[in-house]
């Protein structure tokens, strides 16, 4: 391919990837927002599979179908409730991809670059290697954290934050050894910072409680887009460089707004609560009595009630009880009851999560709406149901300074008239909180499989 149809080919790559960010900012949109990224990602990889500089077709091609078949296995299988695991995994794809790409680079016995332009390249080699170990390790934790077999709880090392700093001290004095190095005399001390850098980012995401996950993952998204930027300049991928640029931007902006809807410092999540004690709660357990409610009783009150919003949960979409809870608000509307969705910032595991479950069971956008739209509109309802949150309408984030997660803004759930709280059981939730609102005088819990209490409800509610 000549580098002038090349050119224009990644052109238009670009604008796709950004009409395809447009597009995903809105969930009337998202459909085709997804629609441009893939296009794009797909004349991207053509314009460089047929590109001069290409070559060594009987090893490209089969990674190519390889990895074809692969995303689609996983594209397929996948369920909902394990996107935020997937997304991780991909993130750590990029992160040690830019780390291979980094010591290529450095090691590729064609290169004789000399002067500014051989210390130019070093500086982009042990950047990206060192944003790429970052990202590899950070989001391989994440994924742990998100599956349930790394504890959510922060790991609070003492002088953690002096570590932290010794480390990129240390990463600095390596760097400076690197850039005057002759040959691939640089190698040791490289290696060396791989090292820190897998220690690192171990470390800055252990430090990080549950209930900030869906920013790390975020974050993580972030940095997975800077590790590809740093890969661009180092291969000399205009391309690469853009969409990097990209994804890096959007994703620490989706961060610190995420982090300003959870009252939480960008900054303190990101060097891995800097800032915060990590400490125990001051308040004693609380104490109280359990007022159940069964499936029948609850659709007698939503029957009853004339404004009804529902909070969803992780729960719900473990339960993938969704669909049930769209016909449900079929009903309800259908005999006069406003029916409403209020949904937190960090719903779910994942930014946008349960945004993307409810459009997925064809619940009207018009009414799903965001916390700092509905939260004043508590007091006025007849009834809330809490389908498979904890956290999000925790009590203790305003009441007890002491909480892991005092600040953060929650859905006001307990100031409706009934609240009805659907739980397996009275365990804490993902940040390992005990929450006050499950012993208040107006909350009745529905115990059981969420899907299977939602389907009791609909059997419930006449059509």
């Amino acid at each position: 391919m000549a580098n002038g149809l090349m050119t224009v080919s990644y052109i238009a790559a670009a604008i796709l990837f950004i009409l395809s960010l447009g597009g995903l900012s809105r969930q009337e949109t998202a459909r085709r927002g997804n629609f441009y990224g893939a296009l794009g990602m797909a004349i991207a990889i053509l314009a460089t599979v047929i590109g001069a500089q290409v070559t060594g077709y009987a090893l490209l091609i089969p990674a190519i179908l390889v990895g074809a078949v692969a995303g689609w296995v996983l594209a397929v299988r996948v369920e909902m409730t394990q996107m935020p695991e997937l997304v991780a995994v991909l993130h750590s794809f990029v992160g040690l991809a830019a780390t291979l790409v980094g010591y290529s680079s450095y090691l590729d016995p064609n290169a004789h670059l000399v002067g500014a332009e051989k210390t130019i390249h070093e500086v982009e080699i042990f950047l990206g290697i060192f944003i790429g170990a970052v990202t590899f390790t950070g989001s391989i934790i994440a994924f742990g954290k998100l599956r349930g077999s790394i504890s959510g709880k922060p790991l609070m090392l003492p002088a953690r934050h002096w570590m932290n700093l010794t480390g990129l001290l240390v990463v600095f004095y390596l760097g400076s050894v690197f850039l005057g190095s002759e040959g691939t005399g640089g190698l040791t001390p490289l290696i060396v910072m791989t090292l820190i850098a897998f220690l690192f980012g171990i470390h800055l995401v252990m430090s990080i409680g549950g209930a900030d996950m869906p920013v790390v993952v975020s974050m993580l998204n972030s940095y997975s887009g800077w590790a590809a930027a740093a890969t661009g300049f180092m291969l000399s991928n205009d391309l690469l460089i853009v969409t990097g640029a990209l994804v890096g931007s959007s994703g620490a902006i989706l961060s610190y707004i995420m982090c300003r809807a959870m009252n939480r410092s960008f900054i303190s999540v990101i060097l891995g609560g800097f800032g915060t004690g990590g400490g125990t709660s001051s308040a004693a357990a609380p104490e109280g009595e359990v007022v159940a409610i069964s499936a029948e009783e609850t659709a007698q009150l939503l029957v009853d009630a004339k404004e009804v919003i529902i909070v969803p949960g992780y729960g719900m979409a473990v339960a993938q009880a969704q669909g049930v809870i769209s016909e449900i608000t079929k009903r309800l509307r259908a005999k006069g009851v406003k029916v409403r969705f209020g949904i937190h910032p960090v719903a779910g595991r994942l930014p946008g999560h349960m945004n993307v479950l409810l459009a997925e069971a064809k619940v009207p956008y018009d009414i799903v709406m965001e916390m700092d739209e509905i939260n004043a509109d508590f007091p006025e309802t007849d009834a809330v149901l809490v389908v498979g949150a904890n956290d999000i309408v925790n009590p203790s984030a305003q009441d007890d300074p002491g909480s892991p997660i005092a600040g953060m803004p929650v859905l006001e759930v307990w100031k409706a008239k009934t609240v009805v709280v659907f739980k397996r059981s009275m365990a804490t939730g993902y940040a390992g909180v005990d929450n006050p609102l499950f012993f208040k005088e107006n909350t009745r819990m529905l115990f059981g499989d969420a899907k299977k209490s939602v389907d009791g409800i609909l059997a419930h509610i006449p059509s």
